[in-house]
C-alpha cells in the first residue's frame, strides 16, 4: 500500500524516530497509526535497553519550588549537548514535578518509563542519579537557584517567627543571596550542631597531631586544637561561613541582623545542594 509523506511526518513528529522507521513501522502495520506508534516504541525500548550500558557523566539539575513542597533532580546523560536538548529539559521538569506532586522518595518504575520513552526519541542513555523535596509549612519559604546550564542546583529554607516576614522584600532577597552563596561555597553542614561526630573526631585527632610538636602544656594545646576546629567549622558549617555578600560577616551575623531589621526571628532551617556528576 501507499504511505503518505504526511504521515510518515506525522508519525515523526509524535516519536522523534527517523523517516524511514516510521515509513517501515507504517508499511509493516498496513498503515494503522496506532499500531505504527505502538510498533516504534517497542523498537525505541529495545534500543534503550541496549544503550543502559553506555556511561552517562553529563546531565542537569532541575528545581521546582510550589507552595507546600520543592525539589531538585539530577538527571544524567551522555553528553552536553544532550543536557540541552529541549525533550531532556522537559523530561526533567516532568520528573521533577511527578516527584513533586506525588511524594516520590525514591526511583521507580513510574519514573523510569518515562525517562526509557525519552531515551527511545533522543537515542542516547540516560538515568535519574538523584532526587531530593522539602515540605513547607505555613512560616516557611523555600528558595532555589540554578547555576548556568543546571550545572549546580540549590534549595534554601528560612524559617519565620511571624509568616508575614516572609513578604518582606529584604528577606526575599536574602533568601536569593542565600542560594547564591551555598552555590558558590558549597557548606557540608548547615551549622556546627549538624557536623557527623565520627568526621568531628577525625578532625579534632588530625589537628592535634599537627599541634603536638609545638610541645605546649595540654591546656594551651586543647586551645590550639579547638582554634582549629573553630576555623574549620568556618569553612564547612552555613551559618559559620562569611557571608557571599560580605565575607567579614558570618551568614548567621547577617541573618540576625536582617531580623531585627523586620521585627522577627528569621532562621535558615535546611538547604539542598546538588552539581552534576557529584557522588552524593
Amino acid at each position: 500500500m501507499e504511505i503518505k509523506a504526511a504521515d510518515v511526518k506525522k508519525l515523526r513528529d509524535k516519536t522523534g524516530a527517523g523517516m524511514m522507521d516510521c515509513k517501515k513501522a507504517l508499511t509493516e502495520s498496513g498503515g494503522d497509526f496506532a499500531k505504527a506508534e505502538k510498533h516504534l516504541k517497542e523498537l525505541g525500548l529495545a534500543a534503550a535497553a541496549k544503550r543502559s550500558g553506555r556511561a552517562t557523566n553529563e546531565g542537569r539539575v532541575f528545581s521546582k519550588v510550589e507552595d507546600k513542597r520543592a525539589g531538585l533532580l539530577e538527571l544524567a546523560c551522555e553528553t552536553d549537548f544532550v543536557a540541552r536538548n529541549k525533550d531532556f529539559i522537559k523530561l526533567g521538569e516532568e520528573l521533577l514535578g511527578l516527584v513533586i506532586n506525588k511524594g516520590y522518595t525514591e526511583i521507580n518504575a513510574d519514573l523510569e518509563e518515562r525517562v526509557k520513552d525519552t531515551i527511545s526519541t533522543i537515542k542516547e542513555n540516560m538515568s535519574i542519579k538523584r532526587f531530593t523535596s522539602l515540605e513547607i509549612a505555613d512560616n516557611e519559604m523555600v528558595t532555589d537557584y540554578i547555576h548556568g546550564e543546571g550545572g549546580i542546583g540549590v534549595l534554601v529554607k528560612l524559617k519565620a517567627e511571624k509568616p508575614e516576614l516572609l513578604g518582606e522584600d529584604s528577606v526575599k532577597t536574602f533568601a536569593f543571596d542565600a542560594a547564591l552563596h551555598i552555590a558558590a561555597f558549597n557548606p557540608l553542614y548547615l551549622d556546627r550542631s549538624k557536623v557527623d561526630e565520627k568526621y568531628r573526631k577525625e578532625q579534632e585527632e588530625i589537628f592535634r597531631k599537627q599541634a603536638e610538636h609545638l610541645g605546649k602544656p595540654e591546656k594551651v594545646l586543647a586551645g590550639i586544637v579547638q582554634g582549629k576546629l573553630n576555623k574549620h567549622y568556618s569553612e564547612i558549617c552555613l551559618l559559620d561561613q562569611g557571608f557571599v555578600k560580605d565575607e567579614k560577616q558570618s551568614v548567621s551575623k547577617v541573618l540576625a541582623q536582617l531580623s531585627k531589621e523586620v521585627g522577627g526571628k528569621l532562621e535558615i532551617v535546611d538547604f539542598r545542594y546538588y552539581r552534576v556528576g557529584d557522588e552524593n
